[in-house]
């Protein structure tokens, strides 16, 4: 195949759309991190016993946006 050829770019697309569609699929299906909106705290949902699971962390900016609207 040559660098020249016009199949070239829609392997290449097909082949970084595929990849994209990849890490999305991979990213959904762990338990992903997500915050708590009453206390900013991050926590993980684990899909197969959905369950949460704190990790002691706070988001800053959830901080923030709450100190501003008390």
């Amino acid at each position: 195949m040559d660098i020249s050829s016009k199949k070239l770019p829609i392997i290449l697309i097909v082949v970084l759309l595929g990849v994209l569609v990849l890490q999305f699929y991979s990213n959904d299906s762990r338990g992903s991190k997500q915050i708590d909106s009453e206390t900013c705290e991050i926590y993980i949902k684990d899909p197969q016993i959905n369950v949460k699971q704190y990790l002691n962390e706070f988001d800053s900016k959830c901080l923030d946006f709450k100190n501003l609207n008390p």
